[in-house]
């Protein structure tokens, strides 16, 4: 028999239940720390480290001694804002991140103009902004023809407000147009981190194949040593963001020289390519973690699909897959934490998808995800409601033109002008609880056609590899569709 508690019960206790709030992060990491570390209530802890200085502790602790875990204490706020659609990709681009980018489906991108990537110069950058011109010039009118294409097919019904359907049918027939939104559209970013994360995030950043993020990571440890630029109240507007941070993050000089070593090597030892092809999703069931980590280490620097790589390293003798391994580390300091290559996972599924679709996916973090290189190699997607609008022929003549002038302009700079149509190659490593989540969640008919046929061929892949698991993913399959849903 349980006994019931009265509110009397509850009075008579102490307080179980404190919150904290208004601490500035750095502050808050050593406050938790030393919380953890002593007898005392956390209203004491707080107020030693008022008059206590957190920069000495972090810099002891965390920085020298290597502590790690008391980062985790400390949360910082930073917004992104005025970067392109490539930098948010690859800021967004860690396990442990939260956070939002603008929405492609609410929010009309082609009054936003775009970026020139500083890669690009004199004729080049003009070639670029000719194209991106007629991109946004197309994906307006894009957009108000698929709407009223839309609107003549699907009539608001009687219990809808006509504010809801017209607002439903926009994000709809901005669906479609966001194919024609390229990376160099400018966007915004808000994200709540960790100090640990947001240190690998920074040092990630700043060895970028790309000027832009590379210039952004240095901006975010800039703006961790000054000031709040928005502060909720005076007692915080005047105290540093994470001065210490800033003080001692710098550049992640191994994942360079790795990702450099690696491709050297896979160049010198790999040769050709097979020509079969493999689905466009793709699901594989690593049996040996050796195999799976020398296949995933060179998956990023390759073209290949992930299954022809995991039947060739599968073929190898041990000594050469170790040898993956070595060169893979070679660069590796005391200091440096094994990369995400090395993280393993029970199911892995190589995805070929538009990157619009992949903007949409990247979101789940209880994953590991790897990509190849951007590139015009794999084509691009086409929406069928194009065809019923009349559009499709300029659609595909323009995706044509434009991926003419990106293999004709000089990359990285080139990735800029990639249309959010392009296909590209993704490698999503996960358990199947995260793969029935996926599965369940981005098939629903409110989400966008591109990734809700990806989900389902998830369910379905896994539905051949796991009989036993598939069936218990309850997906939607993409030809069940309610527009007026979102």
């Amino acid at each position: 028999m349980i006994a019931e508690l009265s509110e009397q019960a509850f009075d008579d206790q102490p307080q179980r239940v404190l919150t904290v709030a208004g601490v500035p992060p750095e502050s808050c990491a050593y406050a938790l720390a030393r919380y953890s570390r002593s007898p005392d209530s956390i209203r004491d802890s707080i107020d030693w480290v008022r008059t206590h200085d957190s920069a000495k502790f972090l810099e002891s602790f965390y920085f020298q001694y290597g502590h790690a875990s008391i980062a985790d204490l400390g949360h910082v706020v930073l917004c992104l804002e005025g970067i392109s659609e490539l930098a948010a990709t690859e800021a967004e681009d860690e396990q442990m991140w939260d956070g939002q980018a603008r929405s492609s489906r609410y929010q009309d991108f082609g009054k936003s103009g775009f970026i020139t990537p500083r890669e690009l110069a004199g004729p080049d950058a003009e070639r670029y902004q000719a194209a991106a011109q007629r991109l946004l010039k197309l994906y307006q009118e894009l957009h108000g023809k698929v709407f009223d294409s839309l609107c003549g097919k699907l009539s608001c019904p009687d219990t809808m407000k006509p504010d809801a359907y017209k607002r439903n049918l926009t994000a709809r027939a901005f669906d479609v147009a966001r194919y024609l939104l390229f990376f160099g559209i400018p966007t915004g970013v808000g994200q709540v981190t960790n100090i640990r994360t947001l240190e690998r995030q920074i040092r990630r950043l700043r060895v970028s194949e790309y000027e832009e993020i590379r210039e952004l990571g240095a901006e975010m440890a800039a703006a961790c040593a000054r000031k709040p630029d928005c502060a909720w109240d005076e007692s915080s507007a005047n105290v540093p963001v994470a001065p210490t941070l800033a003080k001692y993050v710098n550049s992640d000089e191994h994942r360079e020289r790795m990702r450099r070593d690696l491709a050297l090597w896979a160049l010198q030892n790999l040769g050709r390519a097979p020509t079969d092809k493999v689905p466009d999703v793709d699901l594989l069931k690593p049996a040996d973690p050796l195999t799976e980590i020398a296949a995933t280490l060179l998956y990023p620097v390759t073209d290949r699909p992930f299954r022809r790589l995991y039947e060739a390293v599968s073929s190898w003798s041990e000594a050469r897959k170790r040898e993956v391994l070595d060169v893979a580390l070679q660069s590796r300091t005391r200091y440096d934490d094994l990369q995400r290559e090395f993280r393993g996972a029970p199911y892995i599924y190589d995805i070929v998808m538009d990157i619009g679709a992949y903007r949409d996916l990247h979101r789940h973090r209880r994953c590991q995800q790897f990509r190849q290189a951007y590139g015009t190699g794999l084509g691009w997607s086409t929406p069928t409601v194009l065809a019923e609008c009349g559009l499709d022929t300029a659609y595909n003549d323009l995706l044509r033109a434009t991926f003419d002038e990106v293999r004709t302009l000089p990359a990285p700079g080139s990735h800029y002008l990639l249309p959010f149509a392009t296909r590209a190659r993704f490698l999503f490593k996960m358990d199947f609880a995260e793969a029935e989540y996926i599965a369940r969640l981005r098939s629903g008919v409110k989400g966008h056609f591109s990734y809700r046929e990806v989900a389902w061929k998830m369910k379905q892949k896994m539905d051949e590899v796991e009989p036993a698991l598939g069936r218990l993913i309850e997906a939607t399959p993409p030809w069940v569709e309610d527009p007026l849903t979102r």
